[in-house]
C-alpha cells in the first residue's frame, strides 16, 4: 500500500528525504500525515522519523544549503525548512521515564521501539519517501481502515505517560473513529481509572484540545461518552452535553461549519469556564454574548442589526437547539440583510428639539420602529415622527 498527494510529491519535501538517505540513513514519513494521506483528508505538517541523530541531521541539512533549528534537539527534534515549508525531523526513540506531558528519551535504530512510544496504533503508520507504507505494529493500518482508534499497548500505560490523551482519545475518535462501531472498551476502562489525573493538566492544553474535539464535524457520541466517564467534568464542571445534539443538527440543517465557542456555549460553558480553558480575550467575549442570546427573545432582523451576521447566526442557531425545533424559515438570511443595515437618524438631526435624557430615549425609540419596519422607514419619515411630541 502507498500514499500519495502534492506533499509527498513536493520536490523540497523529497530533497529533505534525499539528505538523510544520501546520508546513509532511514527517511520515513509517520504520523498524521500518513494517517491523513490514507484517509483521503487533508495534510498540514510533515513529520519525518530517522535513525539519524540531530547533531547529524543539523549537519547534512547544512552541507545542503537548507535552514535547521534544533527545535527538540532533547528529544531529538530538528525543523529542516525548504521551500518554505518546514519538516519536523525526529530521531527514532525510546521511553526511558515518562512523568506527564515529559519523558526521559533514549535514541534508538529501531522503527518498533519508536512505533511503540507513540499514542494510537493509527498514529503510529510510516511511509517511505516513495509512499510505501510501514507498519511496525502489525495493527495501525488494520485499525485504521476499521476507524478504531486505540492505544498503542496497555492504555492505562499510555494515559499515565500523559493524561492529555485521554482528551486525545475522545478527539480522535470525533475526527477518525467509526461512529457506528463504539469507543474501544479497554480505552475506555483505562479511561475511568485515570480520569482525575485532567486536574494535573494545564489549562491551556486542556482549551487548545478541546477546541479541537469540538471543531469536528460531529463530536456529540464522543462528548457524551465524555460526559459518562467523568471526564467532560473534570476539564469542564458543569457542563452538559444535552443541548450539543440539536445544535450540531441546527447546523448541518442550516450548512453552517462548525464553532468551537458556538458549541462550547451549548455545553453550558460560561465567563468562568472560558478564563478556566485559557480562552482567547475575542473567544471569551464571544462565549459570553452567546450565553446573553441564548434565552433572548429578540427576532432575527434585530439580532443580526445588533451583533452583525455571525453572532446572530450562532445565537439563533443556539436558540433552536434551546427549542428543540428547526430555524424559522429565513432567519439566518434575515438576519444578514440586517447586519448590513446603518439607522439613518442621528442625535444630531433631533436637536435642539431634544436635549439630555429625552434625546437619547427619542433616538433608541427612533430605531425601534425603524428595525420594526423591516428597516423600510426612511430618515425624514422618522424625523417626521419625531416632530409629534407627545
Amino acid at each position: 500500500m502507498k500514499v500519495s498527494g502534492d506533499w509527498i510529491e513536493r520536490p523540497e519535501t523529497q530533497r529533505v528525504c534525499r539528505l538523510l538517505t544520501a546520508g546513509r540513513h532511514r527517511a520515513l514519513f509517520v504520523g498524521g500525515c500518513v494517517r491523513n494521506a490514507l484517509l483521503g483528508a487533508p495534510v498540514t505538517d510533515i513529520d519525518i522519523a530517522t535513525d539519524a541523530r540531530p547533531e547529524r541531521v543539523l549537519e547534512l541539512a547544512e552541507a545542503e544549503g537548507l535552514k535547521a533549528v534544533a527545535t527538540g534537539a532533547d528529544h531529538g527534534t530538528v525543523t529542516v525548512v525548504a521551500g518554505g515549508h518546514p519538516h519536523e525531523i525526529t530521531t527514532f526513540r525510546r521511553d526511558v521515564e515518562t512523568f506527564g506531558r515529559h519523558a526521559v528519551v533514549a535514541f534508538s535504530d529501531d522503527i518498533r521501539e519508536d512505533a511503540a512510544r507513540r499514542d494510537f496504533t493509527m498514529n503510529a503508520l510510516y511511509a517511505l519517501p516513495d509512499g510505501t507504507v510501514v507498519d511496525p505494529l502489525g495493527v495501525g493500518l488494520t485499525d485504521l481502515e476499521a476507524r478504531h482508534v486505540r492505544f498503542v499497548g496497555d492504555a492505562e500505560t499510555r494515559i499515565r505517560e500523559d493524561y492529555l490523551r485521554i482528551l486525545r482519545f475522545f478527539r480522535f475518535t470525533a475526527w477518525y473513529g467509526d461512529p457506528d462501531a463504539g469507543f474501544d472498551p479497554a480505552a475506555l476502562a483505562a479511561i475511568a481509572e485515570t480520569v482525575e489525573g485532567l486536574a494535573e493538566l494545564s489549562a491551556e492544553r486542556v482549551g487548545a484540545e478541546l477546541k479541537k474535539l469540538l471543531a469536528a464535524p460531529d463530536p456529540v457520541n464522543a462528548v457524551a461518552v465524555m460526559a459518562r466517564t467523568g471526564a467532560l467534568s473534570q476539564v469542564l464542571p458543569g457542563a452538559t452535553p444535552l443541548l450539543l445534539g440539536p445544535l450540531v443538527h441546527a447546523e448541518e440543517t442550516a450548512g453552517v461549519p462548525p464553532d468551537p465557542v458556538r458549541r462550547l456555549a451549548a455545553l453550558g460553558a460560561g465567563e468562568a469556564e472560558g478564563r478556566a480553558l485559557r480562552l482567547s480575550k475575542r473567544e471569551m467575549r464571544q462565549l459570553s454574548l452567546l450565553q446573553s442570546l441564548m434565552g433572548s427573545r429578540s427576532d432575527p432582523a434585530e439580532l443580526g442589526y445588533r451583533h452583525g451576521a455571525e453572532t446572530a447566526r450562532d445565537a439563533l442557531l443556539l436558540q433552536a437547539a434551546a427549542r428543540g425545533a428547526p430555524l424559522p424559515e429565513g432567519a439566518l438570511e434575515e438576519a444578514r440583510t440586517a447586519a448590513t443595515q446603518r439607522f439613518p437618524v442621528t442625535a444630531r438631526d433631533l436637536m435642539p428639539a431634544y436635549e439630555g435624557p429625552a434625546l437619547g430615549d427619542k433616538l433608541a425609540e427612533l430605531e425601534r420602529r425603524w428595525i420594526a419596519s423591516g428597516f423600510r422607514l426612511t430618515r425624514e419619515e422618522l424625523l417626521a415622527e419625531a416632530t409629534h411630541r407627545p
